[in-house]
């Protein structure tokens, strides 16, 4: 009799869990019309500060009858984090943390744009250090798992020294200027506009930077890849609002230098400070150049580069046996890593759509 009534107990349960599961599934597979997208300072993604204030965002949303709030957070990890939680639909984000948080996490998520790679705006940057091998035994501060750390890795590797010859201590983005004017902080890695700023200090030698790793620092907007399957628009939206604004910047008009002055100000510099940090950047203002990009041997091989590192660092937690853990899929069905896991995907779908006025 308890066994009779337990089964019939298990089967209610099962029908209620799956009627819950399948009705959860099509909420969430519903179309939907208010997004958000969450973006930091950086010179790279300074355009969505301007999108979003000179209502260009809005035109686009209003084309697919949709709805974007771009928001601006101020701690670059905590905008992932948010993201990566369901905060928001789409984040600005470097290649390194959309692999070793959300993807690491088990967020799919998809690259819809591929702004640029630094090229010179992250630095490794010592009081007393001439070189990277004189940091040797000290400690350096950076946002720590983020892409200065991948930075400074590579540095040390590049100069025959590994992590276990230097101590990392763990700081915010939105302190690191004011860390490096303190006496107990003599070496940094970060970021422009940052790196600017402590360049103008006394004592600030600029050690090693992104130019010496041409194409591994990649600058993203990556969105949720079930939203943006379940609504296509929201893609379109993005993509047509961020190429607008790069055909403006170029366009060498005076509303070029309006838009960039508006960029420099947003980010605590005036526009000869931005047009600096734009030469240390390389953007790719066209979306055909970054299709070309998306589809290159060279993305292939840096973010297999890359997963290395999330794997050594232990970005993948326990449970991974190799860096192969977490899937990357390419455009043209190539892959990194776990097929059966795939959570990180350059998609060129939109950018081809831009490039061929299809927008």
């Amino acid at each position: 009799m308890k066994s009779s009534t337990f089964t019939k107990l298990f089967k209610v349960l099962s029908m209620s869990v799956l009627v819950l599961g399948l009705t959860t599934s099509s909420l969430y597979a519903e179309t939907k019309k208010d997004f958000k997208i969450a973006w930091t300072i950086y010179v790279g993604w300074m355009p969505w500060d301007v999108i979003n204030s000179q209502k260009i965002m809005d035109k686009w949303a209003k084309k697919y009858n949709i709805n974007i709030k771009v928001v601006q957070i101020n701690d670059y990890i905590e905008s992932i984090n948010q993201y990566t939680s369901g905060e928001f639909d789409g984040c600005t984000m470097a290649n390194t943390d959309a692999l070793g948080i959300p993807a690491a996490g088990g967020v799919d998520s998809t690259s819809l744009i591929i702004g640029d790679f630094s090229n010179g705006n992250d630095a490794v940057i010592s009081k007393d250090a001439k070189s990277i091998k004189e940091l040797k035994g000290k400690n350096v501060n950076l946002v720590e798992l983020s892409i200065s750390h991948y930075l400074l890795a590579r540095g040390l590797e590049l100069n025959g020294l590994s992590e276990k010859d230097i101590t990392v201590v763990n700081t915010s983005d939105a302190d690191m200027v004011s860390a490096y004017t303190t006496a107990d902080v003599s070496s940094v890695v970060t970021w422009k506009p940052q790196v600017s700023e402590i360049q103008k200090m006394p004592n600030a030698n600029t050690i090693f930077d992104s130019s010496k790793i041409p194409s591994e620092i990649i600058d993203l907007t990556v969105v949720n890849t079930q939203t943006l399957k379940d609504n296509p628009e929201f893609g379109k939206a993005l993509v047509g609002a961020w190429y607008e604004m790069m055909s403006l910047m170029t366009s060498k008009s005076k509303e070029a230098n309006e838009v960039k002055s508006m960029m420099a100000k947003a980010s605590g510099t005036d526009l000869a400070g931005f047009e600096d940090q734009l030469k240390t950047t390389n953007m790719y203002y066209t979306p055909a150049e970054a299709v070309k990009f998306n589809n290159s041997e060279e993305l292939i091989k840096t973010m297999e580069f890359v997963a290395k590192f999330s794997f050594d660092h232990g970005l993948y937690g326990e449970g991974a046996k190799d860096y192969g853990f977490v899937g990357i899929e390419f455009p043209n069905g190539k892959t990194v890593g776990d097929k059966k896991n795939i959570k990180l995907r350059f998609d060129d779908t939109y950018m081809k759509m831009a490039a061929e006025g299809k927008l």
